[in-house]
């Protein structure tokens, strides 16, 4: 299994004025390459009036990444490759970032296109939350009323995720809780009813969860 890493939480976006140059940062989570492609695709239409869409992308994370970068019609190495270097130094992977330049008239030279992309790719990486990508269990427990605190307690400090309470004669949760938490979590369950309670596994999947 792939070592854990980082992810951007949500599509994030940071602007930044360099003598006249508008640059736009948008920064998304993308979990393929044909995701970071539809990204990608999606911003160049949003600001098809630009001068400059750079994109770069990092898939996958650990050891095991795919990268991309363009200039874009920028001078080679001004622009996709600093900004790639920013995306590889914050820690994400399945990240994607287009960088939007609109030309303000006057040339930046190739040290002021560098610095340009490079503090643009910044500001968004720094400004976005961090999430991990792991494998989480979907449960679903039904519970005695007098349990209900002392059960949603237990899911907190597993790190779970309360999806849903129905209640009727019971309550019946439906829980979010990593994989790695579960065990420890049924334990606690039998412990806190005696051994009646027993979490059944509705559904496996990988999410994001806030770091």
């Amino acid at each position: 299994m792939t070592k854990p890493y980082s992810v951007p939480l949500t599509e994030i976006r940071r602007e930044l004025t360099v003598v006249n140059s508008k640059f736009i940062a948008t920064l998304a989570p993308a979990f393929s390459i044909d995701e970071a492609r539809a990204f990608m695709a999606r911003i160049r239409k949003e600001f098809a009036d630009a001068s400059h869409n750079v994109p770069v992308y990092i898939i996958g994370g650990g050891n095991t990444v795919t990268e991309y970068f363009s200039d874009d019609g920028e001078p080679a190495g001004t622009s996709g490759k600093p900004a790639l270097a920013v995306l590889r130094g914050s820690g994400f992977g399945d990240a994607a970032l287009v960088i939007t330049r609109y030309f303000g008239g006057t040339l930046l030279g190739t040290g002021g296109l560098v610095k340009a992309y490079t503090e643009s790719a910044q500001l968004v990486v720094a400004a976005v939350g961090r999430g991990q990508r792991i494998s989480v269990h979907v449960i679903m427990l039904a519970i005695p009323y007098n349990l209900l605190e002392r059960i949603r307690l237990l899911s907190a400090r597993h790190r779970g995720e309360i999806l849903g309470e129905d209640f009727a004669g019971d309550i019946t949760l439906t829980i979010q809780i990593p994989v790695s938490d579960f065990d420890a979590f049924q334990l606690g369950l039998r412990e806190l009813s005696a051994g009646k309670l027993q979490a059944e596994v509705i559904e496996s999947k990988e999410t994001i969860m806030p770091m």
